[in-house]
């Protein structure tokens, strides 16, 4: 699994959770939120699908990873946005494995932002969403609360 960090450049996983275990160590007396969520855009070609990691040091800012993969083109909406939530799902299994394997899990609240909100075409699908992260184990927040999913990796799907 391959990230790339604004500040780190690109980062394996084994270099992501040193990131992160640096990150706390640095503060290590404040409140830390691990938040993934993931957002697409398809074009004729593909969809291409970000899926951001944010560390949030609560009360005072924050880092951001992005994963990017391309799929043949998804067109259907309920696939596009079922695909999401289960590639943040995916992501955050693993990052919370590896948290443990590193004694960081304690530091870190885990949250899956999905990219659904009550207005416009995806309100139909927020309750069964939602049931599949919190069905996994995980707080779900979806818009206007989802900026994971809908602000940061949003920003990289262009």
């Amino acid at each position: 699994m391959q990230f790339y960090s604004p500040t780190d450049g690109n980062l394996d996983l084994g270099q992501l959770m040193n990131v992160l275990a640096k990150y706390v160590t640095e503060q290590p007396d404040a409140e830390y939120k691990l938040i993934i969520g993931t957002d697409s855009q398809t074009t004729a070609q593909s969809t291409h699908f970000v899926t951001a990691l944010v560390a949030h040091r609560v009360g005072k800012g924050g880092r951001y990873f992005v994963r990017h993969q391309h799929h043949p083109p998804i067109s259907s909406l309920r696939q596009k946005l079922m695909y999401e939530t289960a590639l943040s799902l995916e992501t955050i299994t693993t990052i919370q494995a590896e948290l443990l394997h590193h004694n960081l899990l304690a530091n870190y609240e885990l949250e899956v932002h999905v990219d659904a909100g009550s207005r416009g075409a995806t309100r139909d699908m927020i309750r069964e969403l939602v049931g599949m992260v919190m069905a996994s184990g995980f707080a779900a927040k979806v818009k206007p609360d989802a900026y994971a999913a809908s602000k940061v990796a949003d920003r990289f799907t262009k």
